[in-house]
């Protein structure tokens, strides 16, 4: 078991090979920072901004955040940045080439992060090789998504006021049939307040006695009292129904009408003057340690080779 774990020989061998796995491991960091320059990687400078969806409302099951999610994640929305800031181009991408519009995706989609918070919110990063066209390109993102957005809110809102504008008009006309009719019957029976009315008319009955136009007048509010009592509770319903109507048509017509902006931008992006890739120091560390443990297994193999034609 001691054997087993016994590294003497390969210590003994590194101890052996040290200059030269020294040299290497020196060499691979150099080659390292020098190939993770500028003139053989082109530099990625990130922008970012954290977003909070507002004055919209989820269709299905989906939340709101994950409605922002979705119409920024669209393919019209990749459309309509890929052709404001020439991305083909800017990507070069030669449009010559068979599968030119599967590299422009790949390109896109690798330096355009859209992604939801812990908190709800949706986080949209983008990397760049000009710092302002990274910032430029996330507040395009937004925009598409409100232009999107209202689109789409505008028919679905627009469609629910026509129908609470419907509604109006058809309470309307039902309240001035019910206001004719209490007319009609006030007019011609002289019924106004059942209540107040028939109490006056007991009044009379109890210190004058009976005459034929008191006889007249009860004898109308018991034939067309229940009558104007349905109507004054028809009409209690159907005005309580109008102003419920009314609030729900403006609210909706205020919806598509206003220009609302469907997010607040909670941390806005800004140009980077610091790349975010390549990471120059990782790359020249893990070239050393890959070099030197490569070295490290060469050297080591070729003395058990040794060892072994002995």
């Amino acid at each position: 078991m001691n054997n087993y774990f016994d590294n003497t020989p390969l210590i003994k061998v590194i101890y052996k090979w040290k200059w030269h796995i020294a040299i290497i491991t020196v060499a691979a960091a150099i080659c390292g920072a020098v190939f993770s320059g500028s003139r053989f990687i082109t530099p990625l400078y990130k922008s970012e901004a954290t977003i909070y969806p507002t004055h919209t409302e989820s269709y299905s099951d989906e939340t709101v955040t994950e409605q922002m999610l979705q119409i920024m994640q669209s393919q019209e929305i990749m459309d309509s940045v890929v052709e404001k800031f020439n991305l083909l181009k800017h990507y070069k991408i030669d449009k010559g080439y068979k599968y030119w519009k599967t590299a422009l995706i790949g390109e896109y989609r690798s330096n355009v992060s859209i992604s939801r918070t812990p908190y709800d919110a949706v986080t949209v990063k983008v990397y760049d090789s000009d710092p302002e066209t990274a910032c430029a390109m996330i507040y395009e993102i937004f925009n598409q998504y409100s232009r999107m957005l209202k689109i789409i809110l505008t028919a679905q809102r627009k469609e629910q006021a026509d129908f609470f504008e419907s509604t109006l008009k058809d309470n309307e006309v039902f309240i001035d049939s019910l206001k004719n009719r209490l007319a009609e019957i006030g007019t011609e029976y002289g019924i106004v307040d059942v209540t107040s009315q028939s109490r006056e008319i007991t009044r009379a009955y109890l210190n004058n006695g009976s005459s034929k136009k008191l006889d007249e007048m009860k004898e109308n509010i018991g034939k067309y009292g229940p009558e104007v009592n349905q109507i004054n509770t028809l009409m209690d319903y159907a005005y309580e129904n109008y102003h419920k109507t009314k609030y729900d048509f403006e609210r909706e017509k205020r919806y598509y009408v206003n220009n609302f902006s469907y997010g607040n931008i909670v941390s806005a992006p800004f140009p980077s003057d610091k790349k975010a890739y390549p990471i120059r120091w990782v790359v020249v560390a893990l070239s050393a340690l890959c070099a030197c443990f490569i070295s490290i297994l060469v050297v080591y193999l070729i003395e058990q080779k040794k060892t072994v034609l002995k």
